[in-house]
């Protein structure tokens, strides 16, 4: 039969999966970490039990994290990405030649060092020149970067944890002071089955500090639910005005421009918790 692991989504229903073996275990400073190898999604990283990314669909998640506020801001040249020690996101922005740096602030220095040996398709790209990897915590970062970068982007865990202040007001507060004049942010925010009420009060709060909020999605099977959302804040650009010679052709499997345009298109309930 095997070795199977399960995440439980909620009290009630969970995803599972085989596992062919274990490759690293241990409780890091901050977290329980576990990589493993799976027989469906390759190599796997869990943290306290739960997916954060896999060989074979994490395409998905760091492209439309990456992309969507890369192409909305005109001229990125400076982003920080907090959390993200897998280095997906990283590897994403680092397609756009108008960055000149990209900022890594993960909390937990083991993420990154076992993410860089067991998932080097991920994390391959933060060894790159224009790439500064911070062992640090997120929030502070913010707090002490002011008109700092042109785009930011939240790739936090679930808020549980060492996460759980990366989704409050005061942080978002704190983005907004950290952004330059004309800056864009987009975090991730869970999925709408299970965790509506959570989506509800980001965008809400998000809504308050950025003149521009949208809600977009993605489809992400290893995730709660396989519906994923990001919300993006934005001081003057939005991303559904992004001009057709902004875009260019970058190595892509799941994001394209007419997906930029059409990740913004909700299912009622989905548009719902953004009113």
């Amino acid at each position: 039969m095997g070795l199977w692991f399960t995440e439980k989504q909620t009290e009630d229903f969970g995803i599972t999966m085989k596992v062919n073996k274990t490759h690293h275990t241990e409780q890091t400073e901050f977290q329980k970490l576990d990589m493993v190898e799976t027989a469906e999604w390759g190599n796997m990283l869990l943290l306290d039990d739960m997916v954060m990314t896999t060989e074979k669909d994490e395409f998905v998640y760091h492209e439309m994290m990456a992309h969507v506020p890369l192409f909305t801001h005109p001229n990125p040249e400076a982003v920080l990405v907090v959390g993200g020690g897998d280095g997906g996101v990283i590897r994403e922005i680092l397609k756009h030649p108008s960055v000149k740096k990209a900022v890594l602030v993960d909390i937990d220095g083991k993420v990154i060092e076992y993410s860089k040996k067991y998932l080097p398709s991920i994390a391959g790209k933060l060894e790159d020149p224009r790439v500064e990897v911070r062992v640090a915590d997120g929030f502070m970062h913010i707090a002490e970067s002011e008109n700092a970068y042109d785009v930011i982007m939240v790739d936090s865990t679930e808020p549980v944890g060492p996460a759980v202040n990366l989704f409050t007001k005061g942080f978002y507060a704190g983005i907004q002071e950290a952004l330059k004049e004309d800056g864009v942010f987009v975090a991730q925010t869970d999925n709408p089955w299970f965790k509506a009420d959570l989506i509800r009060q980001v965008y809400k709060d998000v809504q308050e500090i950025f003149p521009v909020t949208r809600l977009y999605t993605a489809n992400i099977p290893t995730y709660p639910s396989g519906l994923w959302t990001f919300t993006i804040g934005s001081k003057k650009h939005d991303p559904l005005a992004v001009q057709e010679n902004r875009f260019f052709d970058i190595d892509t499997k799941y994001y394209t421009k007419e997906l930029h345009q059409a990740s913004f298109v909700l299912p009622k309930f989905v548009q719902d918790l953004t009113v």
